[in-house]
């Protein structure tokens, strides 16, 4: 019997949407520039590339530095956000949100700018490393926004983009799923404002997660 049910796969970015992690990464990007004596940049830069490869990230919010510096900028980086990675939490309600959609039978997966080994770091320890039946991270192929990233979710789930949401809190999030031919809907609880998620016009922005559980009732 065909599903009524408008959604097959739901694929949620992870920083800003599943983890509270915004201000850390916002907080790691500043300090490492601090550290190498680079403009730092402000705030709306900083949150603005949040959810790109981490490469991309800092080229775009520390567009000074030097190639040959980029390990060095990194390096840093990494430093700041290791040293408070364990104090991160989930945003309030998303891992029973995450069991609920499992136990009615949707595909979940993750496609997110984190690297491999920081994606299993965080699902190990948060416990939710069998909540998702597949992940895919940029140091993995391309950067959002471009598609491969999803396009290789649908692959493996054999899912149509037209039955494939992307769930994520910034505009990369929605020009990939556009890219792939899938849906996008936002949340307005993390990187990006509300006037730039709406701008691009997904199936819907939402502003919580107890609203983000009500709208995939109603519609997914």
């Amino acid at each position: 019997m065909k599903s009524t049910r408008a959604y097959d796969v739901l694929v949620f970015d992870w920083d800003g949407t599943v983890m509270d992690s915004t201000a850390l990464i916002v907080r790691s990007i500043q300090e490492a520039a601090r550290d190498l004596g680079l403009p730092v940049p402000a705030d709306s830069i900083a949150s603005h590339v949040i959810g790109l490869g981490l490469a991309d990230a800092l080229a775009i919010a520390v567009p000074d530095l030097p190639h040959a510096q980029y390990p060095r900028l990194v390096e840093r980086y990494v430093a700041h956000w290791r040293s408070h990675e364990n104090d991160l939490v989930l945003f309030a309600g998303i891992g029973e949100l995450l069991a609920e959609l499992r136990a009615r039978d949707y595909r979940l997966a993750v496609a997110t700018g984190k690297s491999r080994a920081g994606l299993d770091r965080v699902l190990a320890r948060g416990g939710l490393a069998q909540s998702f039946d597949w992940t895919r991270c940029a140091d993995e192929t391309h950067s959002k926004p471009h598609p491969q990233m999803l396009i290789d979710i649908m692959e493996r789930f054999d899912s149509d983009p037209l039955r494939t949401l992307m769930i994520g809190d910034t505009t990369h999030d929605s020009q990939m799923a556009h890219n792939a031919g899938a849906h996008a809907l936002s949340v307005t609880y993390g990187a990006h404002p509300r006037e730039q998620l709406v701008a691009l016009n997904p199936r819907g922005v939402v502003d919580s997660v107890a609203e983000l559980a009500r709208w995939l009732e109603r519609h997914g």
